[in-house]
């Protein structure tokens, strides 16, 4: 079964401070965890994608608009108290895999070496529409 992991930042309920007030070696040994977590996940054939997001006053909304055009709504988002910071999508045997994977994750390195506790959400991905029971 496909989970997809994501990590989610919220500024006001974190236990450690911004990204951008880590020194250079705080985020070199938080990216160099993630490489391993990929490497462990691919190594146990259960790594399907994961990627790191772009910071919310990056991103756009878009909606249809009049004829279907793209409306575009620009950041940056000032009223943003968390956003996804990322995801990996695993595929395992079991869901209880998925949430220890999360666990492992969420225990990445933040300032000092600590770990960060990061919420992890987790959720199938759907294979297709429900199945009568």
């Amino acid at each position: 079964m496909k989970y997809i992991l994501l990590m989610q930042y919220n500024t006001t309920g974190a236990d450690f401070p911004t990204v951008d007030t880590w020194t250079p070696e705080e985020i070199r040994a938080h990216i160099e965890f993630m490489g391993e977590v990929n490497g462990k996940l691919m190594a146990a054939g259960e790594f399907v994608d994961a990627q790191g997001l772009a910071m919310p006053d990056q991103a756009r909304i878009v909606r249809a608009g009049e004829g279907g055009r793209p409306v575009v709504t620009e950041g940056p988002f000032a009223e943003t108290k968390e956003f996804l910071a990322g995801y990996w999508i695993v595929d395992t045997e079991t869901v209880e895999r998925a949430v220890e994977l999360a666990a492992y994750i969420s225990a990445a390195p933040g300032p000092g070496g600590a770990p960060v506790n990061m919420p992890i959400e987790v959720r199938a991905v759907m294979s297709g529409p429900p199945q009568d029971r």
